[in-house]
Parts: structure tokens; C-alpha cells; sequence
């Protein structure tokens, strides 16, 4: 059964009642941090749902990504880079060689710098990962249009770069 809404309120208004934080001082749009968090969630659920069909997710497109851009990269390195500690790196680097995605250059050892790069199977993941996301940056300008969805755009990089994130996942 349909719901029935007083004349005047829009699509937009209950938007924002159905995604309101938790607040004190009464009904009001939504804090803007709050629905980036929510709207980035969505996106983000969105996104890992397409690269699960090739065994990815973000953190290891991150990882490949490190990778593509400079090759060689030491383990520790790429830990700063992606904010997290050398053993996930270990990890997530592990998984991406039984998917075929880097390889190994040197022997694996303890106390050796690991040399590895990202295969064509890996550019490939890469590439696939891509499309995925310039389907769903089309499908927000499709929601928003082409010179609103720039504008956000440039205002998001300018969140981005005032956090000094580095582009982790």
C-alpha cells in the first residue's frame, strides 16, 4: 500500500528522514560527514559485490594497484602505503599470488626482500576492477548529472586530500 505524504514534501525530504543520525536537537537533514559515510558504504558494498566475481575485493585492487604503478615495491613499503601492517601485506600478497595476480621474482626466504610484480593476469583484475568503478561513478552522474557530479567530485578530492589518506582501502 502506498504511503501517503503531506503536500510539499519531497522525495528528497524523506530521504533524509529515512538516513537521519541519531540526534538530539530534533528532525533536520543529515550531518553531510554521516551520509558520505553511508552513501560511501553503499558504494563501497557495491563495488566489492563486482570484484567478488573475480575472487577480489578492495584491498587486494589496492595492493594490485601499488603494484602495477611501481613494481618491486618491498613489503613494508607497501604497508605504509596501504595503511596496514607488513603481515597483512604478507597476506594479501600471498592471496594474490594463488589468484595468479603477481608473481614472485626472487625465493621466498626469511630476512630476503621479495621482488614481485603484477602479472597480465593481474592487469587484467586491474582493468576489470576499473570498469567496475566507472560504472558506478556513470551510474552517479546518471543520479546527480555530468556537471553536479564534477562539482562533488572536486570537493571529495578536496576532502581527500585535507584528510592525507593516501588512497587505502
Amino acid at each position: 500500500m502506498p504511503t501517503c505524504h503531506a503536500p510539499g514534501v519531497t522525495d528528497q525530504d524523506r530521504a533524509s528522514e529515512q538516513v537521519a543520525a541519531p540526534s538530539s536537537e530534533g528532525p533536520g537533514p543529515a550531518p553531510a560527514a554521516f551520509l558520505l559515510m553511508v552513501v560511501g558504504r553503499e558504494l563501497r558494498a557495491r563495488v566489492e559485490a563486482q570484484l567478488r566475481r573475480d575472487r577480489l575485493s578492495m584491498r587486494l585492487y589496492s595492493a594490485l594497484g601499488h603494484l602495477s604503478r611501481e613494481p618491486g615495491l618491498s613489503y613494508s613499503e607497501l604497508a605504509r602505503r596501504a595503511g596496514i601492517t607488513v603481515p597483512s601485506v604478507q597476506a594479501t600478497l600471498r592471496q594474490l599470488e594463488e589468484l595468479g595476480a603477481v608473481e614472485r621474482l626472487t625465493e621466498p626466504g626469511r630476512g630476503r626482500s621479495a621482488r614481485l610484480q603484477v602479472t597480465p593476469h593481474g592487469h587484467e583484475l586491474i582493468r576489470k576492477a576499473n570498469e567496475a568503478i566507472h560504472q558506478l561513478d556513470d551510474w552517479v552522474a546518471a543520479q546527480l548529472g555530468g556537471e553536479r557530479q564534477q562539482l562533488l567530485a572536486h570537493m571529495l578530492m578536496q576532502l581527500f586530500m585535507a584528510t592525507g589518506s593516501r588512497g587505502t582501502s
